[in-house]
């Protein structure tokens, strides 16, 4: 924040304009209460979401110092959930929590973050959604969960819609073996979120506010960044051979 203070002081004088910029600690204080609107363009028809989360560094020492001499034992971690959308890869829904959340918690709340009357055609994720509220809150909004059945699954009681809509993807499963159903649903596109979270990471390793709050901020302002970037263009990617 310091440096976007010097930045904006620079840019301001080349202006020949004699505003005040915030210093350090005003901004510091702003952050915690700011609201991030996520820019997005929208595609075309039907919603299709990919969700998955990641650990980010808030504290402690580098992944290198903690091997070679064993870091210092504040290590703090947050973990990124995001909900992308398919065909634009914009980041429609994003939550900031600790380390001790799950993945699966958090999709009713993603999922809240998408307007209402906007309709959505699937959601995509791993293993860890396979719960009956992640099904639930997917079947409430209409939509197709794209969801592998965990290990040793069983089906559910058929008492709500998401239940009833999970027992079909285990015996699909069942049926046409893992491999094929992957293809066949679609679920190798989750791997367009795996990218995504890359560039999460290439915004930087680590968190640089120091209170939760600040850090959920810091979050959403890296969303809305990589939407920007994102509006620009996407590379387009063929098959060869």
């Amino acid at each position: 924040m310091r440096q976007v203070t010097g930045f904006v002081e620079s840019l301001l004088g080349l202006a020949g304009l004699d505003w005040a910029v915030p210093d350090y600690s005003t901004l510091c204080r702003r952050q915690k209460t700011l609201t991030v609107d996520i820019p997005y363009r929208g595609g075309n028809g039907p919603l299709h979401l990919l969700i998955d989360s990641t650990g980010i560094k808030a504290e402690g020492e580098g992944e290198w110092n903690a091997r070679r001499h064993g870091g210092t034992r504040r290590r703090i971690w947050r973990k990124v959930h995001i909900a992308v959308d398919e065909e634009t890869l914009e980041v429609r829904a994003v939550e900031g929590t600790g380390s001790h959340v799950g993945d699966a918690p958090m999709l009713p709340e993603l999922l809240d973050q998408i307007p209402s009357d906007e309709d959505i055609g699937s959601v995509t994720g791993d293993g860890a959604f396979d719960t009956r509220k992640c099904h639930d809150a997917i079947a409430d909004r209409g939509a197709e969960a794209i969801i592998p059945p965990r290990k040793n699954a069983q089906p559910w009681k058929p008492t709500t819609a998401g239940a009833c809509a999970r027992n079909e993807i285990l015996r699909a499963v069942k049926y046409l073996g893992p491999a094929i159903w992957r293809r066949w649903s679609g679920y190798h596109r989750r791997s367009r979120i795996e990218a995504k979270m890359h560039c999460v990471k290439r915004l930087g390793q680590s968190l640089m506010a120091r209170d939760f709050d600040r850090q959920v901020a810091e979050i959403q302002i890296r969303c809305a960044v990589m939407n920007r970037y994102t509006a620009l263009g996407t590379p387009i990617t063929m098959a060869a051979g």
